[in-house]
């Protein structure tokens, strides 16, 4: 049913007139006529009929008079614009997938900006299982972060920094005794980090490029393992370049450039567009965007 004939029978019902009616609704008392018309063939009722000089309604028409009313002003909030966003009343549970890499160093200061502006928000940080577009399209993700791998083709994405690659080893590692060529580099034990065990990675494939190879002696499946075990061995790890000083001070490791050429880590954050026009989605992808800005290294 079209709308405009509910604001016209409630303008109609309560004016009692269609001169009043038509004024109310910015038209003329003709187009209002032809309104009642309408009203009176839908309704099945003749709503106002003359008793003298003067419109009366019938009975239907005082039953219908509140009810429309009500109809009226629910469909006017309900068409409304959404309210603003109000941070110190929200209480939502947003779900967050990254790898503990990136939340080792993006969980805190996200952390602090959420609890100062919207304290009754509560972030769940989803394991990498739930890594890729399905995740978000079926809503156990509200937003991934991270390398973005193979997503569904309707995700959203947006580009946030380039992060370099540094390695790590504790502060009083033998390498640290001479300048770190590639050689010497390969020649240490490293640990490699796999969900799946894989043993070769990209550093792998640059070693290659100068006729080197590395003995990948432990293979963990996220980098805080690595980083604690590499805190107590003589084994080399990877981490992200500036993101992790506080934690690598905790542990006494020490971050060194890798003297290789690889390639920065593209992290990127993706969405499902049922968020798109959603505040408080909107408001927690600003707020990682201001993480991760404060995080990058130039």
């Amino acid at each position: 049913m079209d709308l405009n004939l509910l604001v016209a029978l409630d303008a109609l019902l309560h004016e009692a007139s269609v001169t009043r009616a038509a004024e109310r609704l910015g038209t003329s008392p003709a187009a209002a006529s032809r309104k009642l018309a309408t009203l009176r063939r839908v309704l099945g009722d003749p709503l106002l009929v003359r008793a003298g000089q003067r419109l009366v309604p019938t009975p239907r028409a005082l039953q219908l008079r509140e009810e429309a009313r009500v109809l009226l002003q629910r469909s006017e909030a309900l068409f409304a614009p959404a309210p603003a966003l109000d941070l110190a009343q929200l209480r939502r549970t947003f779900t967050i997938q990254a790898s503990d890499l990136l939340l080792t160093g993006l969980g805190a200061p996200l952390m602090e900006r959420v609890n100062a502006q919207a304290p009754q928000v509560d972030v769940v940080f989803a394991p990498e299982a739930l890594e890729g577009g399905p995740a978000l399209r079926q809503g156990e993700v509200d937003v991934e972060v991270g390398v973005l791998g193979d997503l569904d083709p309707e995700i959203r994405t947006e580009p946030l920094a380039e992060a370099a690659m540094v390695a790590v080893a504790r502060k009083d590692h033998p390498l640290f005794a001479e300048p770190i060529t590639p050689l010497r580099f390969a020649q240490v034990p490293h640990i490699g980090i796999s969900r799946r065990g894989r043993l070769r990675g990209p550093i792998d494939a640059a070693l290659a490029q100068h006729g080197l190879s590395r003995r990948v002696a432990a293979v963990v499946p996220s980098h805080t393992a690595a980083m604690i075990l590499a805190a107590t061995s003589d084994l080399v790890c990877l981490a992200i370049n500036g993101w992790l000083d506080p934690i690598l001070a905790a542990l006494k490791l020490r971050a060194f450039p890798v003297p290789l050429d690889v390639p920065p880590m593209a992290i990127g954050m993706a969405w499902h567009p049922r968020h798109a026009a959603d505040q408080g989605h909107a408001w927690l992808r600003r707020q990682i965007r201001a993480v991760i800005d404060t995080l990058a290294v130039p």
